[in-house]
């Protein structure tokens, strides 16, 4: 019979349904007991949701009755008072001076999640919102490129870094305070530290929505900032493509699971149009964002088409919608930019 803390260990390979956190670190696993008939473990569960349940215990039952030596597996559940919830709502934090947050997600790279959050952030702005904007993306920080690096960060009195801004946007990133060439290599706590530095010790001022550009996927670093901060809303990025959908649906658990409401879904890289003959082109398929909008019953927000000036926009620090208000493409970004912010509007009327 195995002891329990090697049932723990084996454990730690049952993911949380939706996420690659497993359940050992969640905090869900309370107890283990090993007895003559078999391994009871014992499990707290925030989560509400009968098939969220059902399926953490079904793998822990074939995980551990897997080992040599276990005879039986029992789980024991004990799931919160539906008051629970609202109590680990209310431990998520404010920020000062700060109206909305918003969390901009991808369930996977490779979706132009970024690129979205800048020119969304500025659209957001082109509309009369005052923005900031927060690169999230600890290893891969690329909003300070597509927004620009010039200038020098500063400290207040009380310690308190102060954004940059450009565009008429205020915006901090990891990219600041490392070199190009420099790779960031490391561990989550160190990670975690400076994702509450960026939320809580920015000097932000007044600001109508602070725009988070989340790095893709859901693992520890989005599960940090969802835990921490309160967010008002979640915008989920994706492309037309089935293998990018199929990461949605993970993006809206992860959202679900905390809380947080889903704002709705992007459909980046929808189509292209010809600059030579003006036809629309759908490179990657089409209408996959919005058909699984419908299945999850979120809003779909609306298309966004590949076009040279968006790429080149990033990669010069000069975004389109900035720098080109007349462009077809800008006038897409604003027509999300106000879907979303009447989302907050009417959530925050509520």
């Amino acid at each position: 019979m195995p002891s329990p803390n090697e049932i723990l260990t084996e454990l730690k390979k049952v993911k949380y349904p939706g996420f690659t956190r497993d359940i050992v670190s969640f905090g869900i696993v309370k107890d283990i007991e090993v007895g003559y008939s078999g391994v009871t473990v014992s499990l707290t569960i925030q989560s509400a949701k009968p098939e969220v349940v059902s399926r953490i215990v079904e793998d822990i039952k074939t995980t551990v009755a897997a080992m040599q030596g276990v005879p039986g597996v029992k789980v024991d559940v004990e799931q919160p008072a539906p008051t629970q919830p609202r109590t680990a709502a209310a431990a998520q934090r404010s920020i000062e001076g700060v109206k909305h947050i918003v969390a901009v997600a991808s369930g996977k790279g490779g979706v132009g999640k970024s690129t979205v959050a800048v020119n969304l952030a500025l659209a957001m702005k082109a509309l009369g919102w005052r923005i900031g904007l927060m690169d999230a993306d600890v290893y891969g920080p690329s909003v300070a490129m597509m927004v620009g690096t010039e200038g020098k960060v500063n400290l207040t009195p009380e310690r308190k870094i102060i954004p940059l801004e450009r565009f008429g946007i205020r915006y901090v990133s990891m990219a600041f305070f490392v070199s190009d060439e420099q790779a960031v290599i490391w561990r989550g706590p160190m990670v975690t530290k400076l994702e509450t530095e960026f939320l809580f010790n920015v000097e932000w001022g007044e600001l109508d929505c602070l725009v988070l550009d989340l790095p893709p996927g859901t693992g520890d670093a989005q599960l940090t900032i969802t835990q921490r901060v309160k967010l008002d809303g979640g915008v989920i990025v994706t492309t037309p493509q089935e293998i990018a959908l199929v990461d949605v649906r993970r993006g809206v658990q992860m959202f679900s699971e905390v809380n947080v409401p889903v704002l709705g879904v992007v459909e980046n890289m929808s189509y292209y149009v010809c600059g030579k003959c003006n036809k629309r082109h759908e490179i990657f398929s089409h209408g996959g964002g919005a058909r699984l909008a419908q299945t999850l019953e979120v809003p779909f927000l609306g298309e966004l088409p590949i076009t040279r000036e968006l790429r080149e926009g990033g990669d010069n620090a000069m975004p389109l919608v900035a720098v080109n208000p007349a462009h077809p493409v800008t006038a897409a970004f604003k027509a999300v930019a106000a879907k979303i912010i009447e989302g907050l509007e009417e959530d925050h009327s509520g």
